[in-house]
């Protein structure tokens, strides 16, 4: 909780840069419930959706994959599941279920916390328990080096910090320290400095970011990956959270790289949203619109595989007709044909 002690202790001077990006957001949360209104029918495929891509990306993000082809099953449906990775995925999809349904009230409390790691890593082994070993974070190299990023706090003190994280985000939200979405990043800055889990951790931190932004009233994640967003930013993510991170345990860090960096992932959310659910006019359909949206992202030459990769639980047949449409809208072209075919935008 050093970053919200940070916050109580000394008046912010907000940078030029998170100013901005919350100002935008500001105009965007007041366009939400616009947009909400707008075609239900699309707006369910965009929840589903992002239920798969929210729930794929988090754990890709910690290494945790599944087949393609079986995503579907493991997010929407009942059958048995296969491995340990499979039970983790279904174990996520379950803590977002819960949050997108009880939303603000769910609390943010130790408890909660507990319960979302439980969830998302399937109840397996240590799930929902605290760490009893001091575990640092690790970075490993290639060549087999490794190097110690940041030492977290010791598994005896984690239970009094993560209550004490608790209490400084109740205290935030009443006594106005700052801007709540700025409260809302250090909170998340400061849980990952904890590291109150063997594993898990950036799972359950994205859970947390998710849940506090239906209390703050900014419900993007409902209908856009928030997820996502951080898996295609994640060398931002891991450099801006190690540079906010230097002097952590004495209060001496900057918290502003890391505070910055989640404002830009909830706009790139928010931006999306605007333009997948504004766009409720055009008669195309909503898995379309995905795809269409996911080949606008992509700078350069580009496969069905990585369309694939971008759209999980959309099938690979729809997205050749969609090549084929915008192909002859002349809005791709196709640089090789075969197995092997790659695709550009024009």
């Amino acid at each position: 909780m050093m970053t919200l002690k940070q916050f109580e202790q000394s008046p912010q001077k907000i940078p030029n840069s998170a100013a901005w990006l919350l100002a935008d957001l500001g105009e965007a949360k007041g366009k939400q419930e616009l947009f909400a209104r707008q075609s239900p029918q699309r707006l369910r495929s965009l929840r589903e959706h992002a239920m798969i891509e929210s729930t794929v990306s988090s754990n890709r993000i910690e290494g945790i994959q599944v087949e393609r082809k079986r995503v579907g099953t493991i997010v929407f449906g009942r059958a048995a599941l296969r491995d340990r990775d499979e039970e983790e995925v279904r174990g996520y999809r379950d803590a977002l279920k819960l949050i997108h349904s009880k939303g603000r009230g769910l609390p943010v409390s130790e408890k909660t916390i507990l319960l979302l790691h439980r969830l998302s890593r399937g109840g397996l082994g240590d799930a929902g328990q605290l760490k009893i070993k001091d575990s640092d974070i690790i970075e490993k190299y290639p060549d087999g080096r490794v190097r110690v990023r940041f030492q977290t706090v010791k598994a005896s003190q984690t239970p009094a910090f993560l209550k004490d994280l608790v209490k400084y985000w109740g205290f935030g939200l009443r006594q106005r320290w700052v801007h709540p979405l700025i409260l809302l990043a250090g909170f998340n800055l400061d849980f990952l400095c904890i590291h109150p889990f063997r594993d898990g951790n950036g799972r359950v931190s994205r859970l947390l970011l998710l849940l506090q932004c239906y209390h703050l009233g900014y419900e993007v994640g409902r209908y856009m990956s928030i997820e996502r967003t951080i898996e295609q930013n994640k060398q931002d993510y891991y450099e801006s959270l190690e540079e906010s991170s230097r002097g952590w345990h004495s209060g001496k860090h900057n918290p502003w790289p890391y505070v910055n960096y989640l404002l830009f992932v909830l706009k790139e959310a928010y931006r999306e949203f605007e333009q997948r659910a504004g766009s409720a006019g055009i008669q195309r359909g909503a898995k379309t619109e995905i795809i269409v949206s996911a080949i606008n992202r992509i700078t350069g030459p580009f496969s069905v595989a990585d369309i694939l990769t971008a759209c999980p639980g959309v099938s690979v047949d729809l997205v050749r007709r969609t090549l084929k449409n915008l192909r002859s809208q002349r809005s791709v072209k196709c640089l090789r044909l075969g197995r092997d075919a790659q695709w550009q935008k024009t």
